[in-house]
């Protein structure tokens, strides 16, 4: 086919709305590309050579330059509805996916709905379930956990251990501590091809275990500089020591407040021995099922997804290895966790919370 060359003429108020549409950078990408090839043709551009800077192909190129001639600058702006039957979703229709969608799916048919499931019951295609759906903000496939406090004590812990955030006390540092428990040392059962264009990285579903450790964690709030120590056992022999260890690299003129949750070590006896001797040291202790308070959490789900996730190793040493050379690497360029939840804000989702419980049970 010869290499036509079609010259569209534009007015001088045309050419200016084109252009505007063309540079664009909140306009639907096709009309930034529509309003691109008539002007290309305008300047006297051959549909080839309109194909070759575009990307597009000749027929998107002739399709468009004809919208143009025939109804101006708005012709290449909207879509012409497009052939077949419109789709009739009446209203009483999506109503009735709605509320199938809100109930539980009948015996046999799964834990949840799901578009193909749903589907035939209502007489419409999956596709159709699937956009009803998303109009109204439904998605039967996911579940969020959640687990409410029953401590007495719930409000005064909060405010305890937000204060400590917001407005920790001066003279002293603030430290948020627990320990990850278990991290196994892992092994691939055969090596994993590497990231490639095209392709993702590959490991096997399967591997070898090699034991595991756990790692106790203290996280300067202020800083966000992490203490690490790993340990074989996760007992008050261990926390003692790790919490020795963590006081000795603090200013002895500096109050140290640790928060903590309320796992039985943290309460021993021994401990309480010790923290009585060591009149600088205050532990807080966050309400029960409320371990989202504690921000070393925050850091324990970076260390878990950025460095164990993909992590093999043959052994607990290159396991603690790893991690500690994880911390040292982000001790270099430490970034705080900031809290910005107040405790009103905190409060309110709680009571909405409890509110829906009860009423549903």
């Amino acid at each position: 086919m010869p290499n036509r060359i079609r010259i569209v003429k534009l007015t001088e108020s045309e050419r200016a709305v084109l252009e505007e549409r063309a540079r664009s950078q909140t306009l639907p990408k096709r009309e930034v590309e529509r309003a691109q090839i008539v002007l290309l043709s305008a300047q006297g551009k051959s549909n080839a050579e309109i194909q070759s800077v575009l990307g597009v192909s000749r027929t998107k190129v002739q399709r468009w330059l004809d919208r143009y001639e025939e109804g101006g600058s708005e012709a290449v702006r909207v879509d012409l509805p497009r052939p077949g039957a419109p789709v009739t979703i009446t209203p009483e229709t999506e109503a009735e996916v709605v509320r199938r969608t809100l109930e539980a799916p009948p015996a046999g048919a799964g834990t949840h709905w799901s578009t193909r499931t749903l589907a035939p019951l209502v007489g419409v295609s999956p596709a159709s379930v699937g956009r009803i759906w998303k109009a109204h903000g439904l998605q039967p496939h996911r579940t969020k956990t959640f687990k409410l406090s029953k401590d007495p004590k719930f409000v005064e812990k909060l405010h305890d251990v937000v204060g400590l955030y917001v407005n920790p006390p001066e003279r002293a540092v603030v430290l948020s501590v627990d320990e990850k428990s278990q991290v196994q040392a892992l092994d691939r059962t055969q090596p994993g091809l590497p990231l490639k264009k095209g392709r993702a990285g590959t490991m096997t579903h399967d591997y070898k275990r090699h034991g595991t450790t756990t790692l106790f964690a203290a996280l300067n709030v202020a800083s966000g500089e992490v203490l690490g120590g790993c340990h074989k056992r996760h007992r008050h022999q261990e926390f003692l020591r790790f919490m020795r260890s963590v006081v000795k690299t603090v200013d002895r003129k500096l109050e140290i407040h640790v928060i903590l949750d309320n796992y039985a070590t943290h309460k021993h006896p021994k401990v309480k021995a010790w923290l009585a001797k060591n009149k600088r040291v205050h532990f807080h202790f966050v309400p029960t099922s409320s371990s989202w308070l504690n921000l070393i959490e925050r850091f324990f789900g970076e260390l878990s997804q950025r460095q164990l996730k993909r992590l093999a190793v043959t052994s607990v040493d290159q396991l603690i290895q790893a991690i500690m050379a994880y911390i040292n690497r982000r001790n270099v360029d430490p970034k705080p966790f900031v809290w910005t939840a107040s405790v009103q804000h905190i409060l309110e989702k709680v009571t909405k919370a409890r509110a829906t419980f009860e009423a549903l049970h």
